[in-house]
């Protein structure tokens, strides 16, 4: 899953890209309020991580900006600002959530995934496709009964898939949700790992449809 992280503290926005990165996330980070503006103008993101106290433009009047552009993108507001009428204005302009600083990742990686559940309509914890189970906290998956070792960018490809079955996911729509800024990326890395899932899982549990993408079917078996 894709983040974009808006905080101007260089100290500590460095801290929460690694927490996120360790809780899975593929975590692009600015600094300022008209750069995050660009980047969602630019980029498909799951989510929203942002600060208030922003230079250039402020966090409110950047949530206030895609909200009114009709973005309906999970925005989890990350802030010192802890007086109640903060929380009432931030909310109120569009907020998903918020939670004040100094905070634990690993609350913050919980909330980011209760809103991105959410986000879908999910409201269990798993995400489960007929026989396939998983879990986007601790990574596990299992496939007909049978517990199933993935890799990291292994399960966030089936996770991308198994959150909208049904749905036909192209190759660059997979790796613009899989690979934040300056990550490398081989031309066939999305067909490699849907090699391997098949191979780990069952050759027909990914559907290929030619020239288009891939799909998770709802129905499987």
């Amino acid at each position: 899953m894709r983040i974009l992280l808006v905080e101007d503290d260089t100290l500590l926005g460095d801290g929460l890209q690694a927490g996120l990165k360790q809780a899975a996330f593929a975590v692009d980070w600015v600094r300022d309020g008209i750069a995050a503006r660009l980047a969602l103008e630019a980029e498909p993101f799951a989510a929203v991580v942002l600060d208030l106290g922003l230079p250039r433009l402020s966090g409110l009047d950047l949530l206030r900006h895609l909200r009114s552009a009709g973005n309906a993108v999970p925005v989890l507001i990350l802030t010192a600002r802890d007086a109640v009428e903060d929380r009432i204005a931030g909310l109120d302009a569009g907020a998903d959530d918020y939670l004040v600083k100094p905070c634990d990742l690993g609350e913050l990686a919980a909330r980011l995934r209760a809103l991105l559940r959410r986000a879908v309509g999910q409201a269990s914890p798993e995400i489960r496709v007929g026989t396939l189970c998983l879990n986007p906290q601790t990574h596990a998956v299992e496939f007909r009964g049978q517990a199933v070792e993935l890799s990291a960018r292994e399960f966030a490809l089936l996770h991308e898939l198994a959150r909208e079955p049904g749905r036909v996911l192209s190759r660059e729509q997979l790796s613009t949700r899989l690979y934040a800024w300056g990550e490398e990326i081989e031309s066939n890395a999305i067909e490699v790992h849907i090699h391997h899932l098949r191979r780990k899982l069952a050759p027909e549990l990914i559907v290929t449809l030619r020239g288009i993408g891939y799909m998770l079917p709802k129905d499987q078996a």
